[in-house]
């Protein structure tokens, strides 16, 4: 045991330069991708939670949920099909790959706010949007949140499968490690991977408590 996290660490310091500029590689991919997903899918699941677009939202849901349904490298070769090798394939893979969690989690966590808070506020001669921004998505942020945290938790970990449309990120070292049978090459990607993973939900996390009232917070963990 002792000899193979001794083996473990010194393949981490050998292969640590190459962690350092891959995992920016791999950031850069997650976060263009990541933000992309949220501004499109944030407006998308709140339209879905509108009780007049209650006929389109399944339909809607169900087109999202290509994304899910194919597998994560027939995603990203499609999209290297249409617009070529390099990482706009693969932000273009992961985008699709990570909008349904987002968006269902809007439109869910939107549709849970207690009817009376909604009446409340249409009493007090709130306009629906006043509602929405001031009633409705403070009372959703819990559950969009852990929408928003699945959604990058797929991204983060799917990434280095851009590796193979020519993207780069963390899964050069994981899929180079394989081809070369390099157990400690492949180790250090697999392990980068996991904590970068791990860094972005607690940085979520910390914004969310920032963006979450306390007694909102409160009640969720009741």
């Amino acid at each position: 045991m002792a000899d193979s996290l001794n083996r473990f660490w010194q393949g981490l310091q050998f292969y640590w330069g190459d962690i350092s500029y891959l995992t920016v590689q791999h950031l850069q991919i997650v976060a263009v991708s990541g933000v992309l997903a949220i501004a499109i899918a944030l407006p998308l699941g709140v339209w879905m939670s509108r009780p007049a677009n209650q006929r389109y939202a399944m339909a809607s849901m169900q087109v999202l949920n290509v994304g899910q349904a194919i597998p994560k490298l027939a995603l990203l070769a499609l999209a290297m099909s249409l617009i070529g090798v390099g990482s706009g394939a693969a932000i273009i893979g992961l985008f699709v790959a990570t909008l349904l969690p987002v968006a269902v989690n809007t439109c869910e966590g939107l549709r849970a706010v207690p009817q009376h808070l909604v009446e409340a506020a249409e009493a007090m001669g709130m306009t629906p949007r006043e509602t929405l921004w001031k009633v409705e998505i403070p009372n959703a942020l819990n559950v969009i949140f852990a929408g928003i945290r699945t959604a990058l938790a797929i991204n983060v970990g799917t990434a280095p499968l851009a590796f193979l449309v020519g993207g780069g990120g963390l899964g050069e070292l994981i899929f180079t490690g394989i081809d070369l049978n390099d157990f400690g090459m492949m180790l250090a990607g697999a392990v980068a991977t996991a904590l970068l993973a791990i860094a972005v939900d607690l940085g979520c996390g910390v914004i969310q408590h920032i963006a979450v009232s306390r007694g909102l917070r409160m009640a969720g963990r009741q």
